[in-house]
């Protein structure tokens, strides 16, 4: 079930800026350090008028970022700007974590399923099947990236520093791993993709273990987002409508039965508040709907994001 919401009230300033023309932020793959927030604009009231997409570019590109371990209470209270772009663009109520801990959520987005995974092992722990969304997207003639932050080097398969590979889950599936060499990176070349119009089809940004607020706060996750999907949202790939972007978060603390905030953002929503029941397999068959390929796994018999947010897509 989705309700609309029709205040012009003040949005977030990535929406101003998507929406008026100024140039991108400069991205912290360069600058090193998130922006700090600014104010956050107030809520905007519910109304029942669905989303219009009749001027709106069908979407070809996915883009996910993911925040950790905090619930849908927590993140709606501590995020502010991220909450504010829920509220200007759209969100779920009732979205839902599979499990606990970590890698079997990122494994289903990825996979269309946990795998029966039940740790946060590293990849040699968990060799898993071809193929992944971002294997189908290329073999499907499209294009897939993975923007990893703090990553040491390309497809990397052990956790350092900041870097968490759990989080990273292309490098889970070893019959694509050549393909996860080449285009699992680093954050260096994000920012020049947004620029270009050269974002991925099939496309996730993994925060450092602090900037998704696993190490540190929420605030400083927002920050982070703020600046990173503000870069993104600024790019001729979110202006045309060829992108929509999602920004989730993996599991909860385990205090609100591992519901997370997850937020679709395009120009085509317009403060669309999703009630019906979404999980990680509906965010993976999201994947799969973008690219026009069938769903992976379980994610066949999840409930489709594109149709409950009335998303529109190019290959549908």
């Amino acid at each position: 079930m989705l309700a609309g919401c029709g205040s012009q009230a003040s949005t977030p300033e990535a929406a101003r800026t998507a929406s008026s023309g100024p140039g991108a932020p400069t991205s912290s793959a360069s600058q090193g350090n998130p922006a700090s927030p600014s104010r956050t604009p107030s809520p905007s009231r519910h109304a029942t008028k669905a989303p219009s997409t009749a001027t709106t570019a069908a979407v070809s590109k996915l883009l996910v970022f993911v925040v950790e371990n905090h619930s849908m209470a927590e993140m709606r209270d501590q995020m502010p700007w991220t909450y504010a772009l829920a509220q200007h663009y759209g969100y779920a109520t009732d979205y839902r974590a599979m499990t606990h801990p970590s890698l079997p959520n990122y494994l289903a987005i990825a996979g269309g399923s946990t795998f029966g995974v039940t740790d946060d092992n590293n990849p040699s722990a968990h060799p898993l099947p071809a193929p992944s969304v971002f294997g189908a997207a290329l073999r499907a003639g499209l294009t897939a990236r993975v923007y990893a932050d703090a990553m040491p080097s390309p497809c990397f398969l052990t956790s350092a520093g900041d870097y968490a590979v759990r989080h990273n889950p292309w490098t889970y599936f070893p019959a694509e791993h050549a393909d996860c060499a080449t285009h699992d990176l680093t954050m260096a070349p994000y920012a020049a993709d947004v620029r270009t119009g050269h974002l991925p089809d099939a496309g996730l940004v993994v925060p450092d273990l602090c900037h998704d607020a696993h190490d540190c706060s929420l605030a400083t996750a927002d920050a982070w987002l703020r600046q990173e999907v503000g870069v993104a949202m600024a790019g001729p790939d979110f202006r045309s409508g060829r992108l929509a972007i999602v920004v989730t978060a993996d599991e909860d603390d385990g205090s609100q039965g591992n519901t997370v905030l997850t937020v679709v953002v395009h120009p085509s929503q317009h403060g669309a508040v999703v009630t019906s029941p979404l999980s990680q397999l509906s965010l993976s068959r999201l994947y799969t709907e973008v690219l026009g390929v069938p769903p992976l796994r379980d994610a066949a018999s999840a409930p489709s994001m594109a149709s409950a947010f009335h998303l529109p897509l190019l290959r549908s």
